[in-house]
């Protein structure tokens, strides 16, 4: 969706159509202004411009193709698909309208419907990335494991820095069992940032699957994941607390080695920050709270009570009552936040 917006942002007027003095000028004028809101995100209002140029022109086809795309985007799929047929059927090289249709047939989950324009566009256009990770997410829903697998490749032979297709890719060969493959896809989505990516390679750490078993790691790309909102990371490692703190099912070896984990993690972040020196049982976000970093040091301070530190622990509760004179107001929602999710967890006292 945001990848056909972007198509149309590029040739996209800003303001609402003057006053014209022919019917097609009009039109014009009113496709200009449809796009521009689309670009804006206005889709509904987009769709009420558009339908207003083609009540004066219609067979403008652009106009009938972003009307198509504004309606996709107010979640009217019939009414999406009406629109891009009607288009296609007056000017069937229309690239941009084919690929808008074949995205809401997705959408509509009708597999063989997308399928058929994907591989149409496809043949005339073999180049076309959006494309090829389009009729990956098809052949994966159709169950054509083998084709999704060559459409993700297509897409990152001809741009590696896709990290969705990346992910995409990493899934699909990990059902196919080909994890040596699958990993470091996996790990190279997560490099890059791809949240879900994170979460499900700090997984394969924690099973030793693909990788071999490392529990440290496992939690130090949960903890990335569920920066992003990775809500699956949140409760692993939940989880994993559960266990350091003797409350899982777990025999007592699993307990000993998750505690160890927790530690090898709050001494790995230390390395984040070079021009800091570990000094006993210090904190990395208390050496920074004395740098006078104190914006710096609360999300450091998070991860560190989220790996079971108590002096992280206490720290958050003085600055969450006195905050920092200058850097740091008092009741920080961040550190309320921590609190609620450790209270939660039976970690701590609720907090009023």
């Amino acid at each position: 969706m945001l990848a056909l917006v972007g198509v149309a942002q590029a040739a996209c007027a800003t303001v609402a159509p003057p006053a014209a003095t022919t019917p097609a000028a009009t039109a014009q004028q009113y496709l200009d202004h449809g796009r521009a809101l689309i670009a804006r995100g206005e889709m509904a209002a987009a769709a009420t411009a558009l339908r207003a140029a083609l009540r004066r022109e219609p067979d403008l086809i652009e106009a009938r193709a972003s009307l198509g795309l504004a309606l996709y985007g107010t979640g009217d799929l019939d009414a999406a698909v009406e629109e891009l047929r009607a288009a296609l059927s007056r000017e069937p090289d229309a690239v941009a309208a084919r690929l808008t249709l074949a995205t809401v047939l997705v959408a509509k989950q009708d597999w063989g419907a997308a399928r058929v324009e994907l591989e149409q566009i496809l043949s005339a256009h073999p180049d076309l990335l959006q494309a090829h990770y389009s009729l990956g997410v098809v052949r994966y829903a159709q169950g054509d494991l083998d084709g999704a697998i060559e459409a993700y490749r297509r897409v990152l032979a001809g741009d590696p820095q896709n990290q969705d297709a990346r992910y995409s890719l990493a899934l699909v060969l990990k059902l196919v069992h080909r994890e040596t493959e699958a990993t470091p896809e996996l790990l190279g989505a997560a490099q890059a940032g791809h949240a879900r990516a994170q979460y499900f390679i700090g997984t394969a750490y924690a099973s030793g699957v693909g990788v071999e078993r490392d529990l440290a790691m496992a939690i130090m790309w949960w903890f990335r994941a569920a920066e992003q909102g990775v809500t699956q990371a949140d409760e692993a490692l939940a989880q994993f607390r559960q266990v350091a703190l003797g409350r899982g099912r777990r025999v007592p070896s699993d307990r000993e080695a998750v505690e160890q984990a927790f530690r090898d993690y709050r001494t790995a972040l230390w390395r984040d920050f070079p021009d800091l020196a570990a000094n006993g049982d210090d904190t990395v976000g208390g050496a920074l709270l004395r740098r006078g970093r104190a914006r710096e040091a609360v999300p450091v301070l998070i991860r560190e009570a989220g790996a079971l530190s108590e002096p992280a622990q206490r720290l958050l509760e003085t600055l969450y009552e006195q905050g920092v004179e200058g850097q740091l107001p008092a009741h920080d929602p961040r550190i309320l936040g921590y609190f609620n999710r450790a209270a939660a967890e039976g970690l701590r006292a609720p907090v009023r």
